[in-house]
Order: C-alpha cells, then sequence, then structure tokens
C-alpha cells in the first residue's frame, strides 16, 4: 500500500505572533511523524520571516503556509508572503539565524519570486 498524501493550505494574518499559529496547525497535521519537530521549527523560521521581513507586515498583509506530506519519503512546506523589499532588522547577535536553522535541517531548500510574491520552501526527507 502507498504512503497516503497529506496537504494543507492555511492563510494567516502578515504578523509576527502567527508563528505560534503555524506550529499548531502543523503539530496536529503532523502527528506521528517523526522529524516532526525538525519541520515545525523551519516552518516557524520562514513564517516568523515572512511577517517580519516582506510587504505581509503592512496592513492587511498576510502570508501563507502549504504543506506536502508523504509518510515514510519526504514533508515540505512552504511559506508565501506578500513579496516587496526585503526589510531587514538592525543586527542582533542574538537574532538572525532562521535561514541557518532551515538550511541544517532541510534535505534542500530554496526560494521562488514573482512581482507579488515570495516563497521559501524546504524539503526534509522522512526518515524512519
Amino acid at each position: 500500500m502507498a504512503p497516503v498524501l497529506r496537504a494543507i493550505a492555511v492563510t494567516y494574518p502578515g504578523r509576527p505572533d502567527q508563528a505560534g499559529h503555524v506550529r499548531a496547525d502543523l503539530r496536529r497535521i503532523l502527528d506521528g511523524c517523526p522529524i516532526a519537530d525538525d519541520v515545525i521549527l523551519c516552518a516557524s523560521e520562514l513564517a516568523a520571516n515572512a511577517a517580519l521581513h516582506s510587504d505581509s507586515r503592512n496592513r492587511g498583509g498576510t502570508f501563507a503556509v502549504r504543506a506536502e506530506i508523504r509518510p515514510g519519503s519526504y514533508v515540505q512546506i512552504a511559506v508565501e508572503d506578500d513579496g516587496g523589499p526585503w526589510i531587514e532588522q538592525a543586527p542582533d547577535p542574538a537574532r538572525g539565524r532562521g535561514l541557518d536553522i532551515v538550511r541544517a535541517l532541510a534535505t534542500d531548500w530554496g526560494t521562488n519570486t514573482s512581482p507579488d510574491s515570495r516563497t521559501v520552501w524546504a524539503r526534509l526527507n522522512w526518515t524512519a
């Protein structure tokens, strides 16, 4: 029997506090997944980046989180924001490690841009 694909797509208001909602939503759908903690950490980092650094942070802005779960194979997450210039925060030695975390945990990751949005995705292999 082939693994059953599970997928979600949820849109959130473009605020940093929404990362907690992203984590809770993913925790429910990843129940029993051995890499759930790593997936949730990556998604949380990408969601926070969307809310802090893109046009999603503007009034009425949103970001969307998609997850594709193939049990026994991989989990792929994608966070699509409202694009715009990437707004850098002032340097802070206690922050700014989000993409480093994604790089360390993901099997592969990347960014796709369009005139109206930016999508950052990460794929994590599901290992026994």
